[in-house]
């Protein structure tokens, strides 16, 4: 009795698991799944039932001058800043992960503070200390801005790499004669790639994404589609923006996919050392 009193308790668990977690997953996933079916109504309300399929918001979105122009600056911006935040993470990642890197308990978390720091008193300290150098309404504000915001994420991930990384491998290209640069440049940099790019792939959903930094700095010269949509839904409700919502949330799942295929290959990596 006792064995088969266990296994239906067991099956029992295993059901309630199943359903929790289908639950949580609907209650996550359940504003996407209202918003896309909208961005096709036809009608100019945000509401159900809808009163027929049409195009026409996303011809709106895609037509206007404003929303390319949004679409270019957070391209833009998002490319540059994360260049740059991809150059700053590594070197610091390389650094904090030497043996003998002193003070690395007290400089890591000052590295990730933007991810914890609530983001209205980091675009506020930004203003203050852009505003008198005259960064502010300019792109490279914005972009300073959005680096510092993406740093963080390739730090993370260029630390996790380093941290399955054989550093014997560098001693001895060392030992044959082999130059720092030319040691990072083919040994080192070629086995944390996935790693690297893991983190560029964050930093730029970061930028592309963030709309509360843009609005302390940025002016209308450096509208982002984050800030374009802000707009929309504050001067006047426009169903265009449930298009670019829709669209936003594809580019999205490109993002996950390529950060998923990038961790893949990174274990393939560790596998194959």
């Amino acid at each position: 009795m006792k064995p088969h009193y266990w296994s239906r308790l067991e099956r029992w668990s295993a059901r309630w698991v199943r359903w929790h977690t289908a639950l949580v997953l609907f209650f996550l996933v359940a504003p996407i799944l209202i918003i896309m079916p909208l961005s096709f109504n036809s009608s100019s309300y945000f509401s159900y039932p809808m009163t027929g399929l049409s195009l026409r918001w996303y011809e709106a979105a895609l037509g206007d001058a404003q929303w390319q122009r949004a679409l270019l600056n957070s391209l833009g911006i998002g490319f540059a800043s994360t260049l740059l935040a991809t150059l700053l993470g590594t070197l610091a990642a390389m650094g904090l992960s030497r043996p003998d890197f002193p003070w690395r308990g007290l400089i890591m978390p000052l590295l990730i503070s933007p991810m914890i720091i609530p983001i209205v008193v980091v675009a506020a300290g930004f203003y203050y200390i852009f505003a008198p150098l005259g960064l502010v309404n300019s792109y490279l504000g914005v972009i300073l801005a959005h680096t510092v915001l993406g740093t963080p994420f390739v730090v993370i991930t260029v630390c996790a790499a380093l941290q399955s990384f054989d550093h014997n491998m560098t001693r001895a290209a060392r030992g044959l004669g082999a130059k720092p640069w030319v040691c990072f440049r083919r040994v080192t940099l070629p086995l944390i790639t996935p790693g690297v790019a893991t983190g560029a792939v964050f930093a730029f959903a970061t930028s592309f994404d963030e709309v509360i930094v843009v609005l302390f700095i940025g002016g209308t010269e450096q509208r982002t589609v984050p800030r374009q949509m802000w707009n929309g839904i504050r001067d006047q409700i426009d169903p265009s923006i449930l298009a670019v919502a829709t669209l936003l949330i594809l580019f999205v799942l490109a993002l996950y996919g390529c950060v998923n295929w990038l961790s893949k290959r990174s274990q393939v990596a560790v596998t194959n050392d």
